[in-house]
């Protein structure tokens, strides 16, 4: 490495160590936010207040209630006994479900009739809804005679115990790789133009080759400790099973990396002080979480949407993580999103150095 190059590295390496809010982006935040995303992300709903109205109140309407309660997923808290006390529950919020079993509900449940129970749901918060939703299908179906005739039997392959965290920690291991390559790439060398440094940077002997790759290179070291980082949060912390190849994650984990430098020079360019970088980068990374299948599914979105996800790198780098995490499969099945990610990543770098080579000559 010529000599010039290896100083300004070094150069680089130590005013990182002697800034203390760089030093908290670049390695604190990133765990910070895994830490704080892996619980808050999570969909898994439990402890749902319900209320009982039982107008049969016989040993098979409370064993009925009791499978709710040993699900785990609802806190039996309130048994009312007329429709009035439903309203104030559900107005009031103090309850999000309302079971109500019909007088006749043993009677027909003896004879193996067909027995209707109502669930009121509080539907303002509708995601939450649609989950509570699913988890009565569930217990419904489990207390159904349909299995004891067809003999149905569910297995659930990757993520058998379905817990959102294994979908989730994979998600916000691309995010936050998006965001911290990207920030400390712009935060450095829009710092040099606010010190008024970056002129004395061009007038050294350093050729614009090397300035580039003397601000990149420390960056990219910085970014795998962030990776190998999260990486532990999210297998020892969260206890994510890895079913794949830990070597193969930080080879793609690398090429995406150059998405993010990429686009970290890019907002350099543009950008005059630290506060236009943020506002900037806010650009990039909403869209890539909102339009990823970070946050929402790709397959309900519209059609145009959809289109629109495939200009998005992170989108690609999603299904790689989560494929090797809870898939464990490799190149033969990922190289529909690797080559994608490669090209968008080599192309963003690429355009985004040529504009800032110009900025320095």
């Amino acid at each position: 490495m010529d000599s010039r190059l290896f100083h300004f590295i070094k150069k680089e390496f130590i005013q990182l160590i002697r800034d203390p809010r760089m030093l908290y982006v670049a390695i604190l935040a990133p765990v910070i936010q895994l830490i704080l995303l892996g619980y808050v992300a999570s969909v898994d709903i439990k402890h749902v207040s319900t209320a009982v109205f039982d107008q049969d109140k016989s040993v098979y309407s409370r064993a009925y209630v009791a499978s709710f309660k040993n699900s785990g997923y609802f806190d039996i808290n309130y048994y009312v006994d007329n429709d009035e006390q439903v309203v104030n529950l559900l107005d009031s919020g103090r309850a999000k479900l309302v079971l109500h079993l019909p007088p006749d509900f043993g009677r027909k449940s003896v004879r193996g009739e067909p027995v209707s129970v109502q669930a009121i749901l509080d539907g303002e918060n509708s995601s939450t809804a649609t989950i509570i939703s699913g988890y009565i299908n569930q217990i419904n179906f489990q207390q159904a005679r349909l299995p004891d005739l067809f003999g149905l039997e569910t297995r659930v392959w990757y993520n058998p115990e379905m817990k959102s965290v294994n979908f989730m920690v994979p998600a916000i291991f691309a995010l936050i790789l998006t965001i911290i390559s990207m920030l400390l790439t712009a935060f450095s060398i829009v710092k040099e133009k606010e010190r008024g440094t970056m002129e004395q940077l061009i007038v050294t002997p350093l050729k614009p080759h090397e300035l580039i790759l003397g601000k990149l290179l420390p960056f990219t070291i910085v970014a795998f400790l962030d990776i190998t980082l999260v990486f532990l949060i999210a297998t020892l912390w969260f206890k994510v099973p890895m079913h794949g190849s830990v070597a193969l994650l930080f080879i793609l984990g690398a090429i995406f990396l150059t998405t993010g430098l990429g686009l970290g020079v890019f907002i350099s360019t543009i950008s005059h002080n630290q506060r236009q970088a943020m506002m900037s980068a806010l650009f990039v990374i909403i869209p890539s979480m909102i339009l990823s299948g970070f946050i929402f599914p790709i397959a309900n979105m519209p059609k145009a949407i959809q289109a629109l996800t495939y200009l998005i790198p992170v989108r690609y780098f999603l299904s790689i993580v989560r494929g090797i995490f809870l898939k464990g499969i490799g190149m033969k099945y990922l190289w529909p999103d690797v080559w994608p990610l490669a090209l968008f990543g080599a192309v963003i770098l690429s355009l985004s150095i040529i504009r800032f080579r110009k900025k320095l000559e």
